[in-house]
């Protein structure tokens, strides 16, 4: 029920004449409380002027975020300019231990023009390969792809990557595509996963594309020196390889962006692009975790932290709201006293 500015007066002048408390009065009069306190707060504010109809102004949001955290967001966006707002979101959570929504990075970064479209194509991988990967080294994926360096002409990059955790176990810049340098590439990736000097019932399965040096009898018998078999993807369907796919082009859209005038130069932003792909940088798909988390074990641990952090940040917004709603409703319950 509307009621116009002179009757909201009358039940002001009668609430402050009752000889019972306001929340009796309120209670005899059918007026909620925070109805009567939105009113009497105008009118303390503007006088009976205030009672006037208006527009409805938003009511205080207790789950909004604080100034301080909005500015520490900002700023970390500022910093990390290269950042989503997926994974800036994520990165606030691991390092301010406070909890903020990628729906809230994403409404502030677009009120303050900080959110730019991407100046590439994006692939996206399928979500599952058929059977789907239960476990670090089941499956791992290789491929080639081209590399310029100014002067020197075209290099090969042979990488093998862990198909359930999308861990790059190893990388080789090469001359050439032949088989060995496949063969070299996954003998550094057994070195590296630690399979070269432990005995395991099953050995990792290879999947490759269908290029001559995936196809070659010398690779075969390498493989099968190892224990390990191959699987060929599907001619003329690059789908099949899509993490590793994938990972190529979020490694030129960022390598790329530089000029190499000596291998030397290439290989070291490779180990650097290496270690942030493995170590910070967060996948959707693996519940925003980096690679190396889940590759090593650590991904469920990481994700029971964030999860209480979730809820402390709330329950802390919670009370927080709740004390400044007490704090306003004992401010006037003493002026009207």
């Amino acid at each position: 029920m509307r009621y116009a500015a002179a009757e909201k007066l009358e039940i002001i002048r009668l609430v402050e004449q009752s000889s019972l408390s306001v929340r009796r009065t309120l209670a005899q009069l059918a007026i909620p409380r925070s109805t009567f306190y939105c009113w009497y707060d105008r009118y303390r504010s503007h006088d009976a002027q205030g009672l006037e109809d208006r527009t409805p102004a938003p009511r205080r949001v207790w789950n909004k975020l604080p100034t301080a955290v909005t500015q520490a967001v900002l700023d970390l966006a500022l910093r990390e300019s290269a950042l989503s707002p997926r994974e800036l979101a994520v990165s606030f959570v691991d390092q301010r231990r406070y909890f903020v929504s990628e729906a809230s990075v994403y409404r502030l970064l677009k009120a303050h023009d900080l959110i730019t479209s991407p100046a590439f194509i994006l692939m996206k991988a399928a979500d599952t390969f058929a059977p789907p990967t239960s476990a670090p080294n089941q499956l791992w994926q290789t491929d080639f792809t081209y590399l310029r360096v100014i002067g020197w002409g075209w290099f090969y990059l042979s990488t093998v990557l862990d198909d359930f955790s999308r861990y790059i176990l190893a990388w080789k810049l090469c001359t050439t595509m032949t088989a060995s340098d496949v063969s070299d590439t996954l003998t550094i990736a057994l070195r590296s996963s630690g399979l070269e000097r432990v005995r395991v019932r099953q050995r990792p399965r290879l999947l490759s594309d269908n290029r001559p040096s995936y196809l070659s009898a010398q690779l075969g018998s390498w493989l099968a020196e190892h224990g390990m078999t191959h699987t060929r993807g599907k001619p003329y369907h690059p789908m099949t390889q899509g993490k590793i796919e994938r990972y190529h082009r979020s490694m030129k859209n960022q390598i790329l962006l530089e000029n190499y005038y000596l291998p030397g130069q290439l290989e070291q932003r490779l180990v650097e692009f290496v270690d942030y792909y493995n170590l910070r940088r967060y996948h959707e798909s693996l519940n925003n975790l980096p690679p190396a988390d889940v590759y090593f074990g650590r991904g469920q641990s990481i994700l029971t932290r964030r999860e209480n952090i979730k809820l402390k940040t709330i329950e802390r917004r919670r009370r927080l709201h709740h004390a400044t709603a007490a704090a306003t409703s004992t401010q006037v319950d003493q002026t009207l006293s």
